[in-house]
């Protein structure tokens, strides 16, 4: 017995620091796992296009796993660190740590990190998303620079990014008013093209009030696929109000690049919550910026329709029900907001949703 006291002692002494030190300075594991089962389709297109026919499936919505923590350095000094890895519930196929992750310090004048992160552009338009920039109906279906393909269907957003081996700053809020900035090094650099990014936003946020401008810039990036442009451009103007059960939101971009003609986007949305359940109607769309002189077809435009269905069961579980509908021209090709379809351009979509996400 006192030999299993001794023994249960020395565990305990070896076991205390590292406890000690974690309630002082504590570690975090958070995580999150939202998946939908969708039933989606895309029809239309020029003569002889090859449809995509109606199918079920399972789609993970930007499930994560993450371990975050801070150190008090003294003086109103703290250090912090994330890790922060995508999963797929549906499936076993993801990068570790491809989210944002990095190291920094943070005091009263604001925080400052190395790593790799969502672009201030990104984060603050994403706010005005009730569907927070994943399923069918996310706001980066049309909007973030989407739907313009040129020779090619499917470019990408180029201002919905995580950019790699990124500085970044954040700002405290004064008064409500915050600033975030954010460049990306040119380690591609050669003596033919210096790739660099660089975004910043402004926001306030007061009472049922917030608002907001963000730019965003890249020089010698690829688009739409190995393509190298000297410059793109994009500038958002957003917000949202809430009064009582309803909020609206709004936002408008547009975007330069270098040979094409300028891209116009705008959205609009509201909620209207009650009780536990929540309304919730979104439209996009976005228009022109093909390269310049258009071709003979003319300009792309898409338009993107969602309507969702929320019940919060707590503020960390909740089921949403949504249909969403992108109608394309002959020049567009939009898609889902999440999971794109291998489509064409003058394809149009159609997709039912139901899913359930879980914090923790």
């Amino acid at each position: 017995m006192n030999k299993k006291l001794i023994a249960l002692a020395v565990a305990g002494a070896c076991v205390a620091p590292a406890a000690m030190a974690q309630t002082a300075n504590p570690v975090t594991l958070y995580g999150r796992v939202h998946a939908t089962f969708e039933v989606v389709e895309a029809t239309g297109g020029a003569a002889g296009t090859a449809e995509v026919v109606r199918r079920n499936r399972v789609s993970d919505q930007a499930s994560l796993l993450g371990v975050r923590g801070t150190e008090d350095l003294g003086g109103g000094l703290k250090a912090f660190f994330q890790l922060e890895t995508a999963f797929k519930p549906d499936e076993n196929n993801t990068t570790f740590a491809a989210r944002n992750s990095g190291v920094g310090l943070q005091g009263g004048w604001g925080s400052l990190l190395l790593g790799r992160w969502d672009t201030p552009f990104k984060v603050t338009t994403g706010a005005i998303d009730p569907f927070g920039d994943v399923t069918l109906g996310g706001f980066s279906a049309a909007m973030q620079g989407r739907g313009l393909p040129g020779a090619n269907a499917t470019p990408g957003n180029q201002f919905d990014r995580r950019d790699q081996n990124v500085v970044q700053y954040w700002s405290p809020a004064w008064a409500g008013v915050a600033v975030r900035a954010s460049y990306a090094m040119n380690e591609g650099r050669t003596a033919a093209v210096n790739p660099q990014r660089w975004s910043a936003s402004i926001t306030y946020t007061g009472g049922p009030l917030y608002i907001g401008y963000a730019a965003d810039e890249l020089k010698d990036n690829p688009y739409p696929a190995a393509t190298v442009l000297k410059k793109q451009t994009g500038d958002a103007l957003f917000g949202n109000f809430t009064f009582g059960p309803i909020k609206l939101g709004a936002l408008y971009e547009q975007f330069k690049r270098t040979g094409y003609g300028k891209q116009k986007s705008w959205m609009g949305n509201v909620v209207w919550t009650l009780g536990n359940s929540q309304l919730i109607y979104q439209y996009q769309t976005t228009k022109d910026g093909q390269i310049s002189p258009p071709t003979a077809l003319g300009q792309p435009e898409c338009k993107v329709n969602s309507l969702g269905y929320q019940y919060n069961f707590s503020r960390r579980t909740f089921f949403l029900g949504q249909y969403t509908k992108v109608e394309n021209n002959a020049e567009a090709a939009c898609n889902f907001g999440s999971q794109d379809l291998a489509i064409v351009k003058g394809q149009d979509l159609k997709g039912i949703s139901l899913g359930l996400r879980h914090i923790f």
